[in-house]
């Protein structure tokens, strides 16, 4: 069963709806650029960048990137992007409360769900990754045997890991835009906020163990070709 069949919508909606969020990314980045942030300047150009790597890797290396994981890895950066565009307060109570006598926040700053929902999605694309990497590992060489039941932990851990990278990425980048007085590119909001977002990190890789694995057979193949290709050159 292929991913763009379990998502219900047509194959022509599913490229529409990417094309749509990498455009507005775009719109994001020069809105940035607009009001002079920072921080939503790097992270709606990375975001920009992440999109343009799944026709990279379609076109360059073979890799088959159904348009319903294409529009899963777009709306990930999609959502993290959105997250931090200074929005009207009406606009941002939806998710989650507004500190008082605030004109404009963004769904990041409001503390609200945002947060748990993007980390979730992003970490579903990190154990999709992961679990494509090294299922085609796997597959390649008999150096390497990971058992079908314990591919569920691995995945949740290659998760974690990631996660924890990632916090310390945000807590380092947040000290140093305070020492230098740059504006903060990642933000961290404490320890409990810490122990939130690995939360739904696992819960993000839970769902991939769970349901999102045979929708990534084709990946896994293409991965395992270009292995025994690159083997047999060598």
């Amino acid at each position: 069963m292929k991913l763009r069949d379990a998502v219900g919508i047509s194959t022509r909606r599913q490229r529409q709806l990417a094309r749509l969020l990498e455009t507005a990314l775009v719109g994001m980045f020069f809105i940035g650029l607009y009001i002079g942030k920072v921080g939503i300047i790097v992270n709606a150009g990375i975001g920009v960048a992440v999109t343009q790597l799944v026709p990279l890797l379609e076109r360059d290396y073979g890799i088959p990137m159904d348009p319903a994981l294409t529009l899963w890895i777009t709306a990930a950066v999609f959502l993290h992007g959105l997250g931090t565009i200074p929005l009207p307060v009406e606009w941002v109570s939806i998710v989650g409360p507004v500190p008082a006598g605030v004109d404009r926040v963004s769904l990041y700053s409001s503390g609200g769900v945002w947060d748990h929902v993007t980390h979730t999605v992003s970490a579903s694309v990190v154990a999709a990754v992961g679990y494509a990497t090294t299922r085609a590992l796997d597959e390649h060489t008999e150096d390497i045997h990971i058992p079908p039941r314990f591919m569920f932990v691995f995945v949740i851990q290659f998760v974690i890991a990631f996660g924890v990278l990632w916090e310390v990425l945000e807590f380092a980048l947040g000290g140093l835009g305070g020492v230098l007085g740059g504006a903060n590119v990642l933000t961290q909001y404490g320890i409990e906020d810490t122990m939130m977002d690995l939360l739904f990190d696992v819960a993000g890789a839970i769902i991939v163990g769970l349901w999102g694995t045979a929708h990534l057979t084709d990946v896994v193949g293409a991965l395992q070709q270009r292995l025994a290709e690159r083997a047999t050159k060598e």
